[in-house]
């Protein structure tokens, strides 16, 4: 065998060796991501995320086969094919009766600015939650039009739905969204979105702790914005399986640990964004407590955390 021949390995696939491939980028910002300048000079752009989704989840009343599984207190749940599960429709219901005016008051009282990523169908069955959404100023984003799985979901049924729910923001809240987050997507999501054109920027991605462009879909002349999300500083760890926060007291610790590195990051020059994401029906008081902590501590950075919605960060990105 010459010296320049390379063995050829059974195992050889046509995506070796690549970073960027199939819509992944293994490689982002490497060794020097960009500061971002955020304003005021700060260290970190703090978004909380009010997920609300309730009233928009599997069930044999919205036309589904099988009941809600996910994200309850019902840990472990499975879902009930062509049944209704009463007490998961309960635990839901707490989330739009209850969860959401207890997170309302928590972010309007302390003056603090949220997005909400709104399930389309959620939103047009509560008149009320809406307009207390524009009132306080949030941002509202969309969750697409059900809070479903897409994973299996053929892509003109995606692209109706989220034709759907944008026109379900402009009556119920008066603006089309500028941001999305589908949530449970699939490998189409993005070029649908990028090709229902409108959005600023998706957030359907976990990988960076700052925006970045992707130019798969449009190219350099009309890159498209990610805003990464985060399912660590999430709430839905209280009802994780097998692991996660058992005490609001829980929860604020790891958030405060979170935001102090990220701070002491940003003060070494590599400012970052930090996200928390938030769900009405899990807000019990308990776990209300330890965010409010949190919220007081975030606010005594001052100028070095800038408290934002999704929207102004992309603005900023813009």
């Amino acid at each position: 065998m010459a010296a320049t021949d390379e063995k050829v390995f059974k195992s050889a696939h046509e995506n070796d060796g690549k970073y960027h491939y199939g819509g992944r980028d293994v490689f982002g910002y490497g060794r020097s991501p960009p500061n971002p300048q955020w304003p005021n000079k700060a260290k970190v752009a703090l978004n909380f995320v009010i997920n609300y989704e309730e009233g928009g989840e599997s069930c044999l009343l919205h036309g589904d086969d099988e009941s809600e599984k996910l994200l309850s207190d019902i840990v472990g749940a499975s879902a009930l094919k062509g049944q209704r599960n009463a007490n998961m429709e309960s635990l839901y219901n707490y989330g739009s009766r209850a969860g959401f005016w207890r997170l309302h008051r928590m972010f309007t009282q302390k003056k603090i600015p949220a997005t909400v990523f709104a399930v389309g169908m959620a939103l047009e069955r509560n008149p009320q939650a809406c307009n207390a959404m524009v009132e306080a100023g949030w941002e509202v984003a969309s969750h697409g039009y059900r809070w479903l799985d897409y994973q299996d979901v053929d892509e003109e049924t995606e692209r109706e739905h989220i034709e759907r729910t944008i026109e379900i923001h402009k009556k119920m809240i008066g603006t089309r969204p500028t941001g999305i987050y589908q949530g449970k997507p699939n490998v189409h999501t993005r070029k649908i979105v990028a090709e229902a054109g409108g959005f600023m920027y998706d957030s359907d991605a976990y990988d960076d702790d700052l925006p970045y462009w992707t130019f798969d879909y449009g190219g350099v002349s009309n890159p498209h914005l990610i805003i990464p999300y985060t399912l660590s500083e999430n709430d839905m760890k209280f009802v994780s399986p097998g692991s996660g926060f058992t005490t609001g007291q829980n929860f604020s610790t790891y958030l405060k640990e979170t935001l102090k590195f990220l701070v002491e990051e940003g003060k070494a020059g590599q400012p970052k964004m930090m996200t928390v994401g938030l769900h009405g029906r899990l807000m019990r008081p308990g776990r209300a407590a330890g965010l409010a902590d949190f919220m007081d501590y975030a606010k005594k950075y001052g100028k070095d955390v800038w408290i934002c919605t999704r929207e102004e960060i992309a603005k900023h990105w813009y």
